[in-house]
């Protein structure tokens, strides 16, 4: 199941962000276990991926996620809490620890810093939406961007999951970045 929780509500100027957000997460959960033959390689060191963990996401059984869609100031808040840095980000990823409940984690976006990046990169605040989602269920499932190898893995992913979604390629710009 996955939770959505909207505090901010300027994020329902998006039509359907809950469902946007909804779909993007359980899309990326379909598209990213980790492939036949074990560690794929490009999860940051120590994830805590199984092929257990993955079964309740892709069974549809108990596995669930919780995604706030939040303000600037929250994300602030939690990104000084608990990363040290005191100021907001797009994006920030929780994952939860391993659980008979099939609790993956948490995802936070903050809405000034979505609305004003999807302004500057000329794209629909929909479409990073989105983009958002899935990088961040990617980190919790254990993906990361510290290398450029797993930057490249990760952005590959989201890619494919986007073009599913019928968002374009969100790194075609060239000026995206990594995300938080």
């Amino acid at each position: 199941m996955i939770d959505i929780e909207i505090e901010d509500e300027r994020w329902r100027e998006i039509p359907n962000a809950d469902g946007l957000a909804s779909t993007a997460a359980l899309s990326t959960l379909k598209s990213a276990h980790p492939r036949e033959g074990g560690d794929p390689g490009f999860l940051s060191e120590g994830a805590r991926v199984s092929e257990k963990a993955w079964v309740p996401a892709f069974e549809g059984m108990s596995g669930s996620l919780m995604i706030l869609l939040t303000d600037d100031e929250t994300v602030r808040e939690l990104n000084g809490r608990f990363r040290g840095k005191d100021k907001p980000t797009n994006v920030l990823s929780f994952p939860a620890i391993e659980n008979p409940e099939g609790f993956i984690g948490d995802i936070a976006l903050a809405f000034e810093t979505c609305a004003r990046e999807a302004d500057e990169q000329g794209k629909p605040l929909a479409h990073h939406l989105q983009h958002l989602v899935a990088h961040g269920v990617l980190h919790l499932v254990g993906y990361d961007h510290e290398s450029d190898a797993q930057a490249q893995a990760m952005e590959a992913l989201e890619r494919e999951i986007l073009s599913g979604l019928g968002v374009p390629d969100p790194y075609a710009a060239g000026d995206q970045g990594h995300h938080g």
